[in-house]
């Protein structure tokens, strides 16, 4: 094996039980996105076992994979469009999100043998999914023939405890439901917290929160919340991955496509056998590596396949040897945070794009 990612489903489970006393309701355990990179069915059966009350996907085909894996939970789907094959979703006992009067009216005739439950999703300010203006169209043909089960909305600046919008946000649910209530639903799963919001907002909590980066040991901003750490949080995966080849270089070595760096020094070089084929930003700079109780740079472009590191003349790593490119950084590694940092993005898309010829084991992490 040249490449593994480690995943700590004890990490998991801590992380939902965590949430769950943090926010004092039920936590909806999002799994989309092959749980974040974590692995869909393991992370799914983790969650449940730590006491999540329900998964949560953006696609019908994750919420189908998980009901052919055994797993009998309560589901959500929330990103299927009019067009969609709502029978099946139906006969499978998974809930269907709705953001528009024409899905609704697809979920009806889909309804006809058995009735879908389906949680209403409003826009409350993010301009992305959910009702707006259709809302004051909506009367009680629509939902005819349906079960209402819910009502939820996302935040867009959850993250950023001192914004306007997160008050803005809350105030505008809190009268789209009072809508919903108004036409006797009463009895529904009120939902609009994310991770960073279970966190920040507590009066935004509700019946349930969506838990997503959280579950993963993540924190949703590493600038406005802190780190994993000092939210209390133990990061999942661990990515490891063999070195191909050690060798020495003169200094003035040019490096990589395009020889963009050059060795400021006679140094070994280690080149990683995992590259942007397999999730590794090529933008990266300013990561690199864990290897003997130290850090080693990237150095050069990252290429399909691998990437090479500067590990220094005095190093003693050789071909063969196992490297972690991050982890949960307790012994000085590199980190999702760190990743993300060097790439002009967030932890969310470092573990997300970890491609499938990475295998998940999962245990504890390995150094």
């Amino acid at each position: 094996m040249r490449a593994e990612a480690i995943i700590d489903l004890a990490a998991i489970k801590a992380n939902v039980k965590l949430m769950k006393e943090k926010s004092g309701v039920n936590v909806l355990a999002v799994v989309k996105a092959d749980a974040y990179g974590h692995g869909l069915v393991d992370v799914a059966k983790a969650a449940i076992d730590a006491g999540a009350s329900m998964l949560g996907v953006a696609l019908l085909e994750e919420a189908l994979a998980l009901r052919a894996a055994g797993v009998t939970a309560p589901i959500l789907a929330w990103l299927l469009q009019p067009g969609s094959d709502f029978k099946s979703a139906i006969d499978h006992d998974i809930d269907i999100a709705a953001a528009s009067i024409a899905a609704l009216k697809e979920i009806q005739i889909a309804s006809q043998d058995k009735k879908a439950r389906v949680h209403l999703e409003v826009d409350t300010g993010m301009s992305r999914g959910g009702f707006l203006s259709e809302w004051d169209q909506l009367d009680a043909h629509h939902v005819a023939g349906i079960e209402i089960v819910g009502l939820f909305s996302h935040f867009a600046s959850a993250d950023q405890p001192g914004a306007a919008q997160n008050q803005q946000q809350l105030d505008r649910y809190r009268k789209m439901l009072s809508t919903l209530e108004s036409f006797g639903f009463t009895n529904i799963i009120r939902h609009l917290s994310n991770s960073a919001a279970a966190f920040t907002l507590p009066d935004a909590a509700f019946d349930m929160v969506r838990v997503g980066i959280a579950m993963y040991g993540l924190s949703p901003d590493v600038t406005t919340l802190g780190d994993s750490q000092e939210l209390g949080l133990r990061p999942a995966m661990q990515l490891r991955a063999a070195l191909y080849l050690v060798k020495d270089v003169p200094a003035g070595t040019p490096v990589g496509y395009g020889g963009t760096e050059l060795t400021s020094r006679d140094t070994k070089l280690g080149v990683v056998v995992c590259g942007y084929a397999d999730g590794i930003p090529r933008i990266a700079h300013d990561a690199g590596v864990w290897i003997n109780g130290s850090r080693a740079p990237i150095i050069g472009r990252v290429s399909m396949d691998q990437f090479v590191v500067d590990l220094g003349p005095e190093s003693r790593a050789k071909s063969g040897d196992w490297v972690v490119i991050f982890g949960n950084g307790s012994h000085g590694e590199y980190t999702a945070d760190d990743w993300g940092d060097a790439s002009s993005s967030i932890n969310y898309e470092i573990t997300t794009r970890i491609g499938p010829r990475v295998p998940r084991i999962y245990g504890a992490h390995v150094y």
